[in-house]
């Protein structure tokens, strides 16, 4: 996370506030101490902790009425809790869970576990809020954290910018339900390809409409764009109604009786092999895929877009269309 996550500590052992302030702090957390339930709500008001870690037994409130309080509230609805009991009950732990609580862990507790625990969970729920809500893929602020990282890491990466053709005229002309349908459609096609043509370390990633990123590796990340074409045409015919799909184009009546005909959708992805060291800002390497994509929506068909560098440090571009057994090379000083 950004800047020191904070976490509300609420038990009424005085031993146990200190010691779990001491780990928590030492690792770089932001730390408040709550020795009752009703300091504990007026705490979580006042401070919009990261964390919770939660108490049950305590006294004026205990530890189930403080959640119960925490999840009836949309402010503080999405705030992760651990729970923290000295009772090792069955009915204790699933009582916590019914009431919203994220984890549970029992006194005495492992320090190492629960640090893991808090870290965990903190990264869960940051990823939970920065996520696409159709997709459930990371969003913008993830893909630039991202990115920068890849920039400054110094190791070797490739970038994919992949966008839908047409798919205003297709959301116009079935619903936002069917488009919603082909969106999350080609994010688990990504996701699929990723795991089976990509490598352990790809980050994909969801712009938002239908405008994705995919980080790779660049010796797979070709192979892996030309696949993502090639299965996204294969299921495209799915997502068109069939007498369009055998037409070929959606047709669709003007206001003044005039009859226009759109093609069906198709993809376009964008993609630099060799990204690492040309690029020194997120904005730049986004100004360049802009550019390939917008030369690859030239094209009728699904298509990649690649731009690499040759051994004597000029641009080569790469058009290959899905079932393409040649492609067109071009080269850019």
């Amino acid at each position: 996370m950004s800047g020191k996550a904070k976490v509300l500590i609420a038990d009424d052992e005085p031993h146990i506030r200190r010691i779990l302030q001491f780990l928590l702090e030492n690792e770089g957390f932001e730390v408040q101490l709550a020795e009752d339930g009703a300091q504990a709500v007026d705490t979580i008001a006042k401070w919009r902790p990261n964390l919770i870690l939660l108490d049950v037994m305590m006294p004026h409130m205990d530890g189930f009425a403080v959640l119960e309080h925490i999840r009836g509230k949309f402010e503080t609805s999405s705030i992760p809790v651990i729970m923290l009991t000295a009772k090792g009950e069955v009915s204790d732990k699933v009582r916590g869970l019914r009431g919203g609580a994220n984890d549970y862990i029992i006194k005495p507790f492992d320090q190492d576990e629960l640090l893991l625990r808090v870290s965990n969970l903190l990264t869960s729920s940051q990823r939970e809020r920065e996520a696409n809500p159709l997709t459930g893929l990371p969003g913008n602020r993830a893909i630039e954290r991202e990115t920068v990282s890849r920039i400054t890491s110094g190791t070797e990466f490739g970038f994919m910018y992949i966008d839908i053709d047409r798919f205003k005229s297709f959301n116009d002309y079935y619903g936002f339900r069917r488009g919603d349908d082909a969106i999350s459609f080609l994010a688990g096609l990504l996701v699929n390809s990723s795991r089976k043509y990509g490598s352990k370390r790809d980050f994909i990633g969801h712009v938002g409409g239908d405008d994705f990123v995919l980080i790779t590796e660049p010796d797979c990340a070709e192979n892996l764009g030309r696949q993502i074409i090639e299965n996204f045409d294969k299921g495209m015919v799915e997502l068109h109604d069939a007498k369009d799909a055998e037409k070929g184009y959606l047709q669709v009546e003007g206001r003044g009786g005039e009859i226009k005909r759109f093609p069906l959708i198709t993809l376009t992805v964008a993609l630099v092999g060799d990204a690492q060291g040309r690029f020194m800002h997120p904005a730049q390497l986004s100004d360049t895929m802009a550019e390939l994509k917008r030369y690859g929506k030239t094209m009728q068909s699904s298509v990649l877009v690649l731009e690499r560098r040759t051994a004597s440090g000029e641009n080569e571009l790469i058009v290959a269309g899905a079932s393409n057994a040649h492609s067109t090379d071009e080269n850019h000083s």
